[in-house]
């Protein structure tokens, strides 16, 4: 069985509160109930963990070396400011997909970078929670492609 981890970074805890103008209404505990169906239903399984300091998600990428087979990754804010997290998925060489509920190039212009996505195998944003899903699907697809 594919084993996929997904992360959630900082803030993302307050899905359903935080800024349902930006980010919609859907808790992260209904967008990871929703991503452990869609996993079974792909022959996958998902280890969900959310984390607001950036430190605690490096030791996750860390951990998942030898373990998981893909990495879905939703790092917040730090997708524009963590070199540590880039440099902790190049390092385990996890085939990686970037995932945002807001499209990050139609907001601040600090928005548009990502140091994650040069390492990614792709990046999914601006669908709401269904970045999450149309982002599980696209790394399980290449997992078994590519026979990983």
């Amino acid at each position: 069985m594919i084993k996929i981890l997904v992360l959630h970074g900082p803030n993302l805890n307050l899905l359903g509160m935080r800024e349902p103008g930006i980010y919609g209404s859907v808790t992260l505990a209904e967008i990871n109930q929703k991503l452990q169906t869609a996993a079974t239903s792909l022959g996958a399984e998902v280890t969900c963990l959310q984390a607001n300091s950036e430190g605690a998600l490096v030791d996750a990428i860390h951990s998942a070396w030898g373990i998981q087979q893909g990495l879905l990754i939703n790092a917040g804010a730090y997708t524009h400011t963590s070199i540590a997290i880039r440099d902790a998925i190049a390092a385990v060489n996890i085939p990686t997909v970037e995932v945002h509920l807001s499209n990050i190039y139609r907001r601040e212009e600090f928005r548009h970078h990502s140091y994650i996505a040069p390492i990614a195998i792709g990046q999914i944003s601006g669908f709401g929670a269904e970045s999450y899903y149309l982002g599980l699907q696209a790394l399980v697809h290449h997992l078994q492609v590519t026979g990983i």
